[in-house]
């Protein structure tokens, strides 16, 4: 790839300094994303801008301007505090008409609501367990066809957020008490779904028209006790990752029609929500087999630990290039035309 201008945004307090050398696991931890992209960008030979935005739109016009990117690489996750603003972000620099990376406004809000995502993808014919939404300020009240245990988790906000053991429920008293803390605490209405026994996979997806699916990957809980799923420390806590043995990897003995027909099913569930540039798509695959969608995440952490650039790297696409093919797919879908959303 030639030599381009790179603007990338970034959450302010996520600006990474120019070596990790002298730092913590638990410090490099917050910026991994951030350093790994713009010295891997840098070492390419391209001209990297880091720029820390949160509450002003003005910062990003002026760079735009001034500096004149070939393409904006976005990473922020929010703006003014907020994650549902990432996808004004993405609008914007589509008025500015400049190239970014990631995903289009339209998938950006079909995937993040838990329910319409969910909504969409059973509408295809693929398996999504069953759920009821709790909005704020509302009585908790189960639906008779929403069978005990459940799940409980933010409707809107990724990460894991709100997730710990005490989310899986198995009595109605349990249920209105997380949702409280859902509302209380995360300060967003509540999703609970059918809990899914099984194992936890992702599959990566790259591309606009023409999709291609990573190898289907597994987060393994080691020696974790109670329910295996994706806390907020497992996702987040290095050293509790390291204590007990969390790990991610290929998603080892399945059988290859059944890899083929869950990487499929990840293409299909991109395509159904609008989405383009890179995206992971989560599974809970159950005892019998069925691999049950648990929710669409465009733009995910792509640091080079990371699931997403681990098993890119394991399906032959080493960190630069991965770099440079959402780079191109940035730069492709502006050449094409801007998407409508």
């Amino acid at each position: 790839m030639r030599r381009l201008r790179i603007l990338v945004l970034m959450h302010p307090d996520f600006m990474p300094p120019d070596s990790a050398d002298g730092y913590s696991a638990q410090e490099i931890n917050k910026w991994k994303t951030e350093y790994d992209v713009v010295s891997t960008l840098r070492a390419a030979g391209h001209n990297v801008r880091p720029l820390g935005v949160q509450e002003e739109i003005k910062p990003m016009r002026d760079e735009i301007e001034g500096f004149k990117p070939h393409v904006v690489f976005t990473l922020l996750e929010e703006f003014h505090y907020q994650t549902a603003y990432d996808q004004h972000i993405a609008s914007f620099l589509e008025l500015m008409k400049v190239p970014y990376t990631g995903c289009n406004p339209r998938g950006l809000v079909l995937a993040r609501g838990k329910d319409l995502s969910k909504t969409l993808v059973h509408h295809r014919r693929i398996a999504v367990p069953a759920f009821a939404v709790f909005p704020m300020h509302r009585k908790v009240k189960r639906p008779p066809r929403l069978a005990l245990p459940l799940i409980v988790k933010s409707l809107n906000e990724d990460g894991s957020q709100g997730i710990s053991q005490a989310s899986i429920v198995d009595t109605d008293e349990k249920l209105a008490e997380r949702v409280a803390f859902i509302h209380e605490r995360v300060e967003t209405a509540a999703i609970a779904e059918q809990f899914i026994e099984g194992r936890e996979l992702y599959v990566g997806v790259l591309g606009n028209d023409r999709l291609r699916a990573l190898p289907v990957w597994e987060l393994k809980f080691g020696t974790m006790g109670g329910d295996h799923i994706a806390t907020e420390k497992v996702k987040h806590d290095t050293s509790y990752q390291e204590r007990v043995g969390i790990v991610d990897g290929p998603a080892k003995g399945l059988a290859p029609e059944v890899s083929a027909r869950i990487q499929r099913t990840a293409k299909r569930i991109y395509r159904t929500l609008g989405l383009d540039g890179y995206a992971r798509i989560d599974f809970r695959l159950s005892s019998d087999g069925t691999p049950y969608f648990i929710e669409a995440n465009p733009n995910p952490e792509i640091a080079k630990s990371q699931e997403f650039a681990t098993a890119a790297r394991h399906g032959g696409l080493d960190y630069p290039d991965l770099l440079h093919r959402i780079l191109a797919l940035g730069i492709r879908r502006a050449k094409a035309g801007a998407s409508i959303g």
